[in-house]
């Protein structure tokens, strides 16, 4: 069953094109990869599913809903989460507060009621609070939940940022660099993580990733751009051996 529809997307900044044409269909519980060399077009892709973007042409579809033109707000509603290259947490704020905010886009208490604490506000922030912790105990990161978000080492801030994408309850999940910045160490706890969530959350994954070795290892299809234009496409093995792919991106860096 098809999740996602992209069809003919192409976007230009000036006369600048960025994304050229792109067409891309996601199956119900698929993990696809986005690759390329930097300025290949692999954020702003990202930043048009998500709403950030209103692309110049194409479609896309979401369980056949038109994303192209609604607000990145709705977009999440509609059950699109992602994450960031450069981790976008609260710094200030606790690990629990980052999580209890992604929740505010569907609390069930209006204005009034949160004002005064009455009504269904307090029901509604212990559901909020249970279910962050409920996140944050999958993640094995609850032990840290009222530490400050600046406080906790690089590869825990990056679980602490999935699991607010998680707290909206996505059926797309989009993971822009998971493992940028990031050591061997926590790139591998990151490949378990990304595989184990998937399944643990019956999600769709789209993620865009410069670490060779953890998208053969994890992508079961990838996406090649160039320039915003579509060079290759299929199986990670299809990939590794296509030799347009491995002259202008992977080199001899990929075993």
């Amino acid at each position: 069953m098809s999740i996602l529809a992209i069809q003919g997307l192409t976007h230009k900044f000036g006369g600048l094109t960025a994304v050229s044409d792109l067409n891309l269909t996601l199956n119900a519980h698929e993990l696809v990869g986005v690759i390329g060399p930097n300025g290949a077009g692999k954020t702003t892709v990202f930043n048009i599913i998500s709403g950030v973007y209103r692309p110049s042409r194409g479609s896309i579809l979401l369980e056949g809903v038109e994303l192209v033109g609604k607000s990145p707000s709705q977009i999440t509603n509609l059950g699109i989460a992602r994450t960031f290259q450069n981790i976008r947490l609260f710094r200030e704020l606790s690990v629990l507060d980052n999580v209890r905010i992604a929740h505010y886009g569907q609390v069930r208490y209006n204005a009034l009621e949160a004002l005064f604490h009455v009504g269904r506000f307090k029901k509604e922030e212990a559901r909020i609070i249970e279910h962050s912790m409920e996140l944050l105990a999958l993640l094995r990161i609850d032990a840290a939940a009222d530490v400050q978000a600046k406080n906790l080492p690089y590869g825990l801030q990056r679980r602490v940022e999935i699991a607010r994408a998680l707290a909206t309850r996505p059926r797309l999940l989009l993971l822009d660099e998971p493992a940028a910045g990031m050591n061997p160490n926590e790139i591998d706890q990151l490949m378990d993580l990304i595989h184990w969530i998937r399944d643990e959350f019956n999600l769709t994954t789209l993620l865009i990733e410069h670490q060779m070795a953890l998208v053969m290892s994890i992508c079961e299809r990838l996406l090649v751009l160039d320039f915003g234009e579509t060079i290759a496409e299929g199986r990670p093995e299809e990939i590794q051996s296509d030799q347009r792919v491995l002259e202008a991106y992977l080199g001899d860096t990929v075993t």
